[in-house]
């Protein structure tokens, strides 16, 4: 295969993210259009949909020897990441805050090569917000106005301490029983309780309501952590590239695995620092104890 011109492809993820960026803005969801995966907290819109349609159309016919992976045409048992160069997408990550208006939901852009994350374009639409990466050579958001930043924003990232020092991401998820809930549910719990009750004390817990936005704020360290099950490739693969080319890592959400796989479904990152990383992945691996998160890839 010849040579892939990664900036190329960035440009033309970063063209595709302001397209659908502006069918999201023009779109008027409702719970009214809503339909659902699963349950009544997992949402899908004729927005979703659409903007789906236009990417992959747009993708394929520039490049259409790769590979394509999206999340509503995603067929479970059918579809699956090979190395072959392929573009991952999730056209509207933060579906359930896009129909109630909440300012944190984004289009993500992946491309992966060999499994890889190499190139990653997240746009939230709402604040105007792009973050972007290409494997090796550096992470960086532009906001409204065109201003373009260096990630993580802090050009002397503090070391990390424990997780008492942590602002953690987390997520609820739309699987609310059986034991991946109950997991989540102790482990939110133990994170925020105090010490003298056997908790973290973490400073707090926040709930985005999108995977792909709570990686680009770890990448940009204005979370240190974040801990995630059940969420797929297309709402982690162009995050992952942001974060570690800002200097964060990714091990998996389920302890002792320090070499997750894009499409494992369990995800731990910490953001960029000039230590303590590895230690606040096994503090928080102690936090999960013997649980583990069953999603299936």
């Amino acid at each position: 295969m010849a040579s892939i011109n990664l900036q190329e492809i960035q440009d033309l993820l970063i063209s595709v993210a302001h397209e659908a960026g502006g069918m999201m803005l023009t779109a008027t969801p409702s719970h009214l259009n809503s339909g659902t995966k699963k349950n009544s907290a997992d949402l899908v819109t004729e927005t979703d949909r659409a903007v789906e349609k236009m990417v992959s159309t747009r993708l394929l016919s520039a490049h259409p020897t790769f590979s394509f992976i999206g999340e509503e045409t995603y067929v479970p048992g059918e579809t699956h990441l090979t190395s072959a160069p392929t573009f991952i997408v999730d056209p509207v990550d933060g579906t359930t805050n896009f129909v109630h208006a909440f300012p944190a939901f984004c289009i993500s852009l992946g491309f992966t090569i060999d499994k890889i994350p190499t190139v990653g374009v997240i746009y939230n639409p709402f604040l105007d917000e792009l973050y972007t990466g290409i494997k090796g050579q550096g992470s960086f958001v532009t906001r409204k106005g065109g201003e373009k930043e260096k990630l993580p924003l802090r050009k002397e990232p503090e070391p990390l301490v424990d997780l008492s020092t942590c602002l953690i991401g987390a997520e609820w998820g739309s699987d609310r029983s059986g034991n991946n809930f109950n997991l989540k549910s102790k482990v939110f719990t133990k994170l925020a309780a105090s010490k003298e009750d056997g908790g973290a004390m973490v400073h707090s817990i926040r709930c985005v309501g999108s995977a792909a936005l709570n990686l680009a704020y770890v990448a940009a360290g204005q979370q240190d952590v974040f801990w995630e099950g059940g969420c797929w490739a297309w709402d982690v693969a162009a995050g992952w590239c942001i974060l570690t080319e800002a200097g964060g890592i990714m091990a998996s959400g389920n302890p002792g695995d320090w070499q997750p796989t894009v499409d494992g479904r369990k995800y731990l990152a910490v953001r960029g620092a000039p230590s303590g990383q590895k230690e606040i992945v096994e503090e928080m691996w102690k936090v999960i104890g013997d649980g583990r998160m069953d999603y299936e890839s």
